[in-house]
């Protein structure tokens, strides 16, 4: 996983992967577009239990095998699996298709805990194939702007980092809130990205985390409540092995006056730098560095970055790319992720 628009690349496959897209909602349908727009592979196989779903995606794909469920996806013998469903399924599924010689794109979480998620890498390493995760903000052109001005230098070592995600609306579908199906609430689906970046962004690694709270509808989760109820406001602190701080805030339904508040600040001894949503939007963005009181603006909408990790993946695959060392972060998102319900829960 390389999660940046200039890749080293230096092998090159014979022919295009052929490719399976497992789970056709919204958002597998989405990822599918942007591969079949990059136009480096071939989507060979579809399954999705909504028959409205593969008919929509058959739009994209008119020549696909429909297929029932991943076995008869794998029998179709793709050099990579696209997968989007729910979240419990996610482990299972892609230590399946990486057993059977499939590279895999996934959505996030690639498991519910951190021993899932190392279990996923593990299996992409025995098998010398490909994995990857749809952490999509490191392609949004802002998000890359504050890790480019963290690699030049351009704080000093960042030792502040506050994170923020707000949806005013929440997941759509039921599966969200069952804890044993999603692994847990706002925490795993929208900090997720926010850990990533800091983890990503930030170079931070190792993160221990100091404080936790979570809440479900206005009372605060505690004790066995925290394993067995799904949060919608989770808000945790975070420290780096230098001493750093990192400090994150996520929600579902939260009456922010907008449909979303997403935002990144971070603060080093030469400088500031922002990363915000644009007018509640959860796709516009504007990057700002901050110098004192001045504040210059880095970049500005429109960027259509929502399909990029998956193209990207798949353009990778094309070019022979096998396993990725860097997947291994993976896990440790994953462990950052356990940690703040474990504190929460004492």
């Amino acid at each position: 996983m390389t999660g940046t628009m200039t890749l080293n690349r230096t092998t090159a496959t014979t022919r295009r992967p052929r490719l399976a897209f497992l789970g056709l909602g919204w958002i597998g349908r989405n990822r599918m577009e942007a591969v079949a727009a990059a136009d480096v592979a071939d989507i060979v196989a579809l399954s999705d239990p909504s028959a409205e779903a593969l008919d929509a995606a058959a739009q994209t794909a008119p020549d696909a095998a429909r297929c029932d469920g991943l076995d008869a996806l794998l029998a179709t013998q793709p050099d990579g699996v696209v997968i989007a469903t729910p979240s419990a399924l996610h482990a299972d599924q892609t230590i399946a298709a990486l057993s059977a010689g499939a590279a895999v794109f996934c959505q996030k979480p690639l498991g519910r805990t951190e021993a899932e998620a190392r279990a996923c890498v593990d299996a992409a390493r025995r098998a010398d194939r490909l994995l990857d995760v749809d952490l999509s903000y490191r392609y949004a052109a802002a998000f890359l702007a504050l890790r480019e001005a963290v690699q030049a230098d351009e704080l000093g070592p960042v030792h502040a980092l506050d994170l923020t995600f707000h949806n005013a609306y929440g997941p759509d579908k039921p599966w969200f809130r069952d804890r044993a199906l999603s692994g847990g609430g706002c925490l795993i689906d929208l900090g997720a990205h926010l850990l990533d970046m800091a983890a990503w962004a930030m170079g931070a690694r190792d993160l221990r985390c100091t404080s936790a709270h979570l809440y479900a509808g206005g009372q605060r989760l505690t004790g066995d409540a925290v394993a067995e109820a799904v949060e919608d406001y989770a808000a945790a602190t975070l420290e780096t092995p230098g001493g750093g701080v990192i400090r994150i805030a996520c929600s579902w339904n939260l009456p922010a006056g907008r449909d979303a508040v997403i935002g990144v600040d971070a603060f080093g001894p030469k400088g500031g730098f922002t990363v915000q949503n644009v007018g509640g939007s959860f796709f516009d963005f504007a990057a700002h560095r901050h110098n004192g009181t001045q504040s210059e603006e880095r970049v500005a909408p429109p960027d259509d970055w929502g399909g990029r990790a998956a193209a990207d993946w798949a353009r990778r695959l094309a070019e022979g790319a096998r396993f990725d060392p860097a997947c291994e972060s993976l896990g440790e998102l994953a462990a950052a992720i356990d940690g703040i319900y474990a504190r929460a829960a004492e």
